[in-house]
């Protein structure tokens, strides 16, 4: 009895997990949070927007936004960024924090910052000169790959 319990629990919790579990669906871009479309208008105006994707899973939400230019904007679901790519322009330089700018300009002065990505344990930041240059929380380099 206690294993058909135990079988029956497993199927629904699996069943539920399939059900819920990677709902995409596409939205306007009004349906974004505030902060999101706040950085869409600051960063990309003028840009045209091919698509906007809200993401839902078990216990969160996210966005994608990709321009028609090929730009991809992602976005946790309280409306911060978590990744800014941008392959023609570069990624721009006022989302880029300060000491992470500072790094590049001492290393790579030449080179642009095509992507950036940010979450809990800090940044990672890729650039024209194709490195992949990962920050902690605190700034500090902790892994590069080329």
């Amino acid at each position: 009895m206690k294993r058909r319990f135990i079988l029956i629990v497993c199927v629904c919790t699996f069943l539920f997990t399939c059900v819920f579990a990677d709902n995409d669906k596409a939205i306007q871009i009004g349906q974004l949070p505030i902060k999101s479309q706040k950085f869409i208008s600051k960063y990309f105006q003028g840009l045209k927007v091919a698509i906007v994707k809200q993401e839902s899973d078990l216990f969160r939400k996210s966005y994608n936004v990709i321009f028609t230019n090929g730009d991809k904007l992602e976005f946790k679901g309280n409306g911060d960024w978590s990744e800014v790519k941008s392959l023609k322009n570069g990624v721009p330089e006022e989302i880029i924090p300060v000491r992470i700018k500072e790094y590049l300009k001492s290393n790579y002065p030449e080179d642009k910052v095509l992507k950036i990505e940010r979450d809990n344990k800090g940044y990672e930041v890729n650039l024209t000169n194709t490195w992949e240059i990962k920050f902690d929380s605190n700034f500090m380099v902790i892994d590069m790959d080329n």
